[in-house]
């Protein structure tokens, strides 16, 4: 190889690993928010037959998460109802949570806040939440 290519590619090497380097470190800061969010997560069980989650209940944020995730074993169309004065107000639209993936449904919500998830389908769903 001749000289010129030989610096040439060192050069481009050096870059390439200097850029790498330098990027670990906001790649770790970004997943150790969601990992400690993810980390108390709830498993949860939705029977056919009901478009709530839990059924005739609520669930209260916690101060691990500021929003609402939910990660469905099946694509599921999720939407988050919050308790307001007694009553529940739910989101305009639902939102996909796709298979084995988390998907943040509300975001910036209070620790302590009440709320339910409504699903489209009334069909039996498993999967994890983390609030």
């Amino acid at each position: 190889m001749p000289m010129r290519q030989r610096i040439a590619a060192t050069t481009i090497s050096a870059v390439l690993a200097g850029g790498a380097i330098g990027l670990a470190p906001a790649a770790q800061a970004r997943d150790i928010a969601p990992a400690s969010c993810y980390g108390s997560a709830n498993s949860y069980h939705k029977p056919a037959g009901t478009n709530w989650l839990p059924a005739g209940d609520l669930f209260s944020t916690s101060g691990a998460c500021t929003d609402i995730n939910i990660k469905p074993n099946t694509n599921r169309y999720v939407k988050v109802c919050f308790e307001t004065d007694g009553r529940l107000e739910c989101q305009e639209k639902y939102r996909l949570a796709r298979a084995g993936q988390w998907k943040v449904i509300a975001t910036n919500v209070r620790d302590g806040a009440l709320f339910a998830f409504e699903f489209r389908s009334d069909a039996k769903s498993t999967g994890s939440w983390a609030a």
